[in-house]
């Protein structure tokens, strides 16, 4: 079970289910999760659904609530104020918690570890054909959306701005917000992450009727940001995944499902990987690129390259790895 929640309304509820089971002489079994996301408009809260499934089926008793959140930092921040069990977030902003660097400079959440991994995010920065914009050195000036607060996309797309001394007029607000900027004019364009060999809904709706280019890095601004931020890698994203758009170099991260070894205990943890990898088929509905993923292999891939897992979630990937 979990380690905390022992004030407020749910953990007086808590306390009193447990006193309950202790005279009736069972064991509580039931257990209330609640997993922070993303925003509703990302194919990653789709698919933060279907976790929540897996997760219920593959422990009896579970209730998995599912909550919309500025995502990576949103997350982490929301683990540390316990106010949730697991939510999802980038390599980078992991390393950056437990490091106490980046958004987390001086508060690092040194117990802050990955349960599992689940996809790769590509950080697209997309942009209007009428702007003119065609690398990100010509940001410097226009009105743009660096991703929704809180996210991974906002640190990693706020950071590398800085980095090149462009100076983007920064438009913040949610991925909605930025959409409709977009169509109304009023900024010209944004970053989000997304997969690599599709463009995902938000861009689709967008192109419908506006036209719309990536842009990616140089071989340059590549190895600067490589060199300056731990957790992130790059990608080649290949010609056509919009119309017209040529093969071009973007910033690559893992995708966790993470929590705190202050939150969560050893049998929850195990039994959170054990059920979404049992359950595999639920992601696989949601999200049918997974087809083919082997989640366990890139568990274990990513606890080899120095990924802090939690206890629980990597004794149960290596069984299931056989490592």
């Amino acid at each position: 079970m979990f380690k905390r929640r022992t004030t407020g309304s749910r953990g007086a509820i808590g306390a009193a289910v447990a006193l309950s089971a202790i005279l009736v002489g069972g064991a509580v079994s039931a257990k209330d999760i609640t997993m922070g996301t993303t925003s509703p408009t990302s194919s990653h809260f789709t698919i933060s659904v279907a976790m929540s499934k897996a997760i219920e089926t593959g422990i009896e008793g579970a209730t998995v609530n599912v909550i919309e959140t500025g995502a990576s930092v949103d997350n982490v921040l929301r683990l540390a104020r316990e106010e949730i069990d697991l939510g999802l977030a980038t390599t980078d902003i992991l390393i950056s918690a437990r490091n106490g660097t980046g958004k987390f400079e001086g508060n690092a959440i040194p117990d802050t570890v990955a349960l599992y991994p689940y996809s790769a995010s590509v950080l697209l920065f997309a942009v209007t054909e009428d702007s003119g914009v065609t690398s990100l050195d010509d940001l410097d000036g226009k009105k743009f959306n660096p991703g929704i607060r809180g996210s991974a996309a906002e640190t990693l797309t706020t950071t590398v701005l800085s980095m090149f001394g462009i100076n983007a007029d920064l438009v913040h607000g949610a991925v909605g917000d930025a959409v409709e900027g977009i169509k109304n004019r009023q900024i010209i364009g944004y970053s989000k992450y997304g997969a690599s060999n599709s463009a995902d809904a938000t861009l689709q709706e967008l192109m419908t009727s506006t036209k719309m280019r990536l842009i990616g890095f140089s071989e340059e601004q590549e190895k600067a940001a490589t060199e300056a931020m731990e957790g992130v890698g790059f990608t080649t994203l290949p010609a056509g995944l919009i119309p017209g758009s040529e093969e071009m170099r973007v910033p690559k991260l893992n995708v966790f499902f993470l929590t705190r070894t202050g939150v969560m205990d050893d049998e929850t943890a195990y039994d959170i990987a054990r059920s979404i990898h049992q359950n595999m088929e639920l992601l696989v509905e949601a999200w049918p690129q997974l087809a083919d993923y082997d989640i366990a292999a890139d568990a274990v891939a990513t606890i080899e390259t120095g990924i802090a897992y939690h206890p629980g979630a990597a004794r149960y990937w290596k069984e299931a790895a056989g490592k």
